[in-house]
């Protein structure tokens, strides 16, 4: 084998190596299952909004923010 085969060979093993480390490695959580990630969902600190973006082909994109 040249040094060319060993290099990629090395960058594919790397690689696959990544990959499947963060396929097991374990999820970290906070704690509270209240929200969809497993963390607290609402810690009152940011107020609830929402923002709305529409497009329709030939128009302007409109971008709404509602809060409360």
């Amino acid at each position: 084998m040249d040094w060319q085969q060993i290099a990629s060979l090395s960058i594919v093993g790397i690689a696959a190596f990544l990959l499947l480390r963060a396929q097991l490695r374990p999820r970290g959580h906070c704690g509270s299952k209240d929200g969809p990630c497993g963390c607290s969902a609402g810690s009152g600190l940011a107020p609830k909004g929402s923002i709305v973006f529409r497009a329709r082909k030939g128009e302007r994109p409109q971008v709404t923010v509602k809060q409360g």
